[in-house]
């Protein structure tokens, strides 16, 4: 099977789902580890591991005012913990991990959307795969 791109279909934070813009192109970041490689002076090399979180960004979400999403998205922000994120992707795969909403939410009135990003602890792990 060819691999599939495509637009997020939808972005649960908390247990709400969020219609995500169809040209919305969201970066994901599974987390786990980042390598680098560093010289020695007698020419040998070292490997660093650095731990690194989990994350999304670039999201573009449909808003409701009528169901209180802004207020919704600034009440998760202001939590003093995480809460659970997930991800679905056109081709059906849903990514989840426990985050938090990072940087500034920015809602856009005439578009009716909100610009996102949540960053978390551990790693994303892929839930379903649709065939």
């Amino acid at each position: 099977m060819a691999p599939i791109g495509g637009s997020i279909e939808a972005v649960t934070l908390d247990g709400r789902t969020f219609p995500a813009t169809t040209d919305a192109d969201a970066q994901i970041k599974l987390g786990g580890w980042e390598n680098e490689v560093q010289a020695n002076g007698d020419g040998s090399t070292r490997l660093v591991k650095t731990r690194v979180p989990n994350g999304i960004t670039g999201l573009v979400l449909s808003i409701d005012q009528s169901r209180g999403d802004s207020e919704f998205l600034q009440d998760l922000q202001d939590l003093k913990g995480y809460f659970a994120a997930s991800l679905t992707l056109a081709g059906g795969s849903v990514w989840q991990g426990v985050m938090q909403i990072v940087d500034e939410t920015v809602f856009n009135t005439q578009a009716s959307t909100a610009n996102v990003a949540v960053m978390g602890e551990g790693r994303m792990s892929r839930q379903t795969v649709t065939v």
